[in-house]
């Protein structure tokens, strides 16, 4: 059966109703901006996931340099390179997988001076620190290096090939 109601709110048969082109309109721009506030924040989580990837690659390079002593001498020399050491694989693809994290791209300083939106690797005998920029907006620079040091930082820490601590 079909309703509708007249000015008087007095119900008839066989009329039909609906909604009214600025009752759609309204629910249309109420939906637009839920759906904006939505998408900031899957921004703002994107950006946070892929900050924690960058400092995942440089965690896990730790382990894998002191693997590179153990099997090149007792020495970190070339742990920042792309030449393996008795079978064992550098950190340089750990380094590149946050450079590749940050913005896509694959070139990363090794033993150089860092930079904000640089990836840098530096070794020497004695150690080694690699740190790379952080996809949050603000949120500066990651570091980790041979002493065991994980450190957020505002500036690159890394000023010299020499440089080889996140302090």
């Amino acid at each position: 059966m079909i309703i509708s109601q007249n000015a008087r709110g007095h119900v008839r048969k066989g009329h039909l109703t609906g909604f009214t082109l600025i009752e759609l309109l309204v629910v249309i721009a109420i939906i637009g901006v839920l759906s904006s506030v939505v998408l900031a924040s899957l921004n703002t989580a994107r950006n946070k996931g892929t900050d924690a990837s960058i400092k995942s690659n440089l965690s896990e390079s730790r382990a894998q340099a002191e693997l590179y002593y153990d099997a090149n001498g007792n020495s970190y020399a070339g742990v920042c390179g792309t030449t393996a050491a008795n079978g064992v694989k550098t950190i340089n693809a750990s380094v590149v997988a946050a450079k590749q994290a940050y913005d896509g791209g694959t070139s990363i300083t090794v033993n150089g001076a860092g930079g904000a939106t640089a990836a840098t690797c530096n070794a020497t005998a004695a150690g080694w620190a690699a740190e790379a920029p952080l996809k949050t907006s603000g949120a500066g620079l990651f570091c980790v290096d041979s002493t065991g040091v994980t450190a957020t930082t505002s500036a690159s820490t890394l000023a010299s090939s020499a440089d080889v601590t996140c302090n």
